[in-house]
């Protein structure tokens, strides 16, 4: 054997074993962000989603003149449309405060994809009722403000004038927490198409 080949061989019985070393992998900061962003729109959407519910829902007004045997007065639960409203808005709130936890394990662990998951999912159906309220009570309130003289509907909003103001903000309110379901869709989705 050549002695420049015996100094360069390794002695295998003598060789110790490699331990392995966990590194620690530094997660993305954007996860993490796009997890508090993702609270903090269902934080919004909640305040909007409760005032929606609360502004309709106490929604009633009486004219101060009446007869003996009637009495002018307009309130939510006089149309199937507004009650509709109030109930698909609070299921809305309801459910924005039971994601809430959920959306905190996506902060505290950014790569559970499956919370993600299950909030995108819910957030589109809550989506769609939401706006379909918002919809529906918006045709209402414009009849209401401006009547249809095909169909002999006259315009209310000129002797319940309060009525109209508290169901048309409580419709604005609808579709803000309709946008922030969108806005919460869209981020969603992208946060979980980027995480593949």
């Amino acid at each position: 054997m050549d002695s420049s080949k015996s100094e360069t061989a390794i002695d295998m019985t003598k060789a110790t074993k490699a331990v392995p070393v966990p590194v620690a992998v530094p997660q993305p900061a954007w996860k993490r962000g796009v997890s508090i962003f993702d609270f903090i729109l269902r934080v919004c959407g909640l305040v909007a989603a409760l005032a929606a519910t609360a502004t309709m829902g106490t929604t009633d007004q009486t004219l101060p003149f009446f007869t003996q045997f009637f009495q002018f007065q307009a309130s939510y639960d006089d149309l199937p449309t507004f009650t509709f409203f109030v109930v698909a808005n609070a299921i809305a709130s309801g459910y924005l405060l039971l994601s809430m936890p959920f959306s905190i394990v996506a902060i505290v662990r950014p790569h559970a994809s499956g919370v993600k998951l299950l909030l995108l999912i819910l957030d589109t159906v809550v989506m769609g009722l939401t706006t379909a309220a918002a919809a529906a009570a918006a045709a209402i309130v414009y009849l209401a403000h401006n009547g249809n003289s095909n169909t002999n509907w006259f315009a209310i909003c000129q002797q319940f004038n309060d009525f109209c103001q508290r169901v048309s903000g409580a419709v604005v309110a609808s579709f803000i927490a309709a946008v922030l379901f969108i806005c919460l869709v869209v981020l969603s989705a992208v946060a979980l198409r980027r995480s593949h």
